[in-house]
């Protein structure tokens, strides 16, 4: 995140109005460069749920163990391996030797000069001229610059160079570890209602393994796929000038860039079919084919967010790093603080508007209504004088009493007791009775004046009312429980 803060501010006033790259791979990037085993772990788990791959294959994609590829066992295949791999002892600087930064450098000047010749009619069909290529090729090696729009060389004679550049590579451009996984795509089809698998393909999900399958492919190798894939389906889309269909450029590349070295065809017998399939399904979708899947490229987010991510469409967990947990108690105290701040802003507000409504009231002339709603603030434990301007802490409420004793008092002698404790913490108010109270004083008169044995009666009279309630909750909680 640090590094897309950095990106986007620029103190430049020359580069301002400039647009803003946003790369939605940023994450998926930097988790690839910075944690690659976490990053494979990640995409072969989705491979692994889109196809089917035993364990020697599933090893051999990781890298475990050596692909073991198709071969003959016949004396002709033999010679004619042996014949293939002579003509690949004459190691170059570009040609014949392992993919580079260096070697893609000097190809992609191929690669530029053919799209500004794609309406050539039988591109990378027609062979070029042998000398000039020769030229060409030594040129490259030698790492030398070379003007190709001078008029010097055809077309046709950089199209066949640069297959023969894809050709002389040690291992074809995807590698001789996802050979057996290509397969594998190729067969992916729809299902019926019934469950059953149909001959039509599954595009799909045929574009989202290969995505994935992409995305754990060498740099340099993804880099130069990119490139050609996106000319051949330039080329393609020309086809009305230069004949070159998606199919037929497949056929033309599908054996430099996914056939394994040294097999010839009767090694690969009904896979041929299959790979160049699989060629032409690439070249129609190249456009889609390096975009990480959307369930990746919020994996990579969150792994680096902190937050508990998922790693597949079917949630499998991906594990977080260690700082991600750090940072959870530190969220944690910001959301408090945030509450905490929020609560004191609430509280001051609604103490300033009990304050503008207890000044209204004031002003108010004198009636019942008035009186009554004086009252009611004198109730409220935060209610305010005008004219004060400290704020008074909140008086904490008493529980009401549960025991025995306190229901018997407030069945007997009723409100007095509980208006006596509001007292001590609110404007005094006349004491009300309640009305069993009042209306045993209107039979008995007043206590301080009466008789003995008026005296005597009413406490006569007091523990009937006991009795009666003690009755009363006995049979109340039998009839609970």
């Amino acid at each position: 995140s640090d590094a897309i803060c950095n990106f986007v501010i620029c103190n430049d006033s020359s580069l301002r109005s400039q647009p803003i790259i946003f790369n939605p791979d940023f994450f998926v990037e930097k988790l690839r460069h910075e944690k690659p085993e976490v990053f494979t772990e990640l995409v072969v788990s989705n491979i692994t749920r889109l196809i089917d791959l035993p364990g020697a294959e599933l090893a051999q994609l990781m890298g475990e163990e050596d692909p073991k590829l198709p071969g003959g066992n016949g004396i002709a295949s033999g010679f004619l391996r042996s014949l293939m791999s002579l003509k690949r002892k004459e190691k170059g600087v570009v040609f014949g030797s392992p993919l580079t930064e260096e070697g893609i450098a000097q190809v992609s000047q191929l690669i530029e000069y053919l799209h500004k010749h794609l309406r050539a009619e039988g591109l990378f069909r027609v062979p070029g001229n042998s000398i000039r290529q020769q030229i060409l090729k030594d040129a490259l090696n030698s790492g030398t610059d070379i003007d190709l729009d001078s008029g010097e060389f055809h077309s046709n004679d950089v199209a066949t160079l640069l297959k023969m550049f894809l050709g002389e590579l040690p291992e074809p451009l995807l590698t001789h570890k996802h050979f057996h996984a290509h397969l594998k795509i190729a067969d992916l089809t729809l299902f019926d209602e019934k469950g059953n698998k149909t001959s039509t393909p599954d595009k799909e999900r045929q574009i989202e393994a290969l995505q994935l399958l992409f995305l754990i492919l060498p740099a340099p190798n993804r880099s130069l796929l990119k490139l050609l894939l996106d000319l051949l389906y330039q080329t393609a889309k020309k086809q009305d000038k230069n004949k070159m269909s998606a199919h037929n450029l497949a056929l033309m590349f599908a054996p430099h860039i996914l056939w394994p070295r040294n097999v010839t065809a009767n090694d690969l017998q009904e896979n041929i079919t299959k790979l160049n399939n699989g060629v032409t399904f690439m070249i129609k979708h190249s456009q889609k084919l390096f975009k990480a899947p959307a369930y990746i490229r919020e994996c990579a987010r969150l792994h680096y967010l902190g937050s508990r991510a998922h790693a597949s469409k079917d949630d499998l967990d991906l594990l977080t790093s260690p700082s991600s947990k750090e940072l959870q108690p530190l969220k944690s105290q910001k959301r408090s603080r945030l509450d905490t701040c929020h609560q004191e802003e609430t509280q001051q507000r609604t103490e300033e508007a009990l304050k503008e409504l207890f000044r209204h009231v004031h002003n108010m002339p004198d009636s019942a209504k008035k009186k009554k709603l004086i009252r009611q603030f004198n109730k409220h434990p935060a209610a305010l004088t005008p004219g004060s301007d400290v704020r008074t802490p909140p008086v904490q409420r008493r529980n009401r009493s549960r025991s025995f004793s306190g229901l018997i008092k407030r069945k007997v002698l009723g409100t007095p007791v509980i208006m006596e404790r509001k007292s001590r913490d609110v404007t005094p108010e006349p004491e009300r009775a309640s009305k069993e109270n009042i209306h045993l004083l209107q039979k008995c008169g007043s206590p301080a004046h009466a008789s003995p044995a008026k005296m005597k009666f009413l406490e006569g009279r007091k523990e009937d009312s006991c009795r009666r309630v003690r009755a009363c909750l006995l049979s109340k909680e039998s009839s609970s429980l």
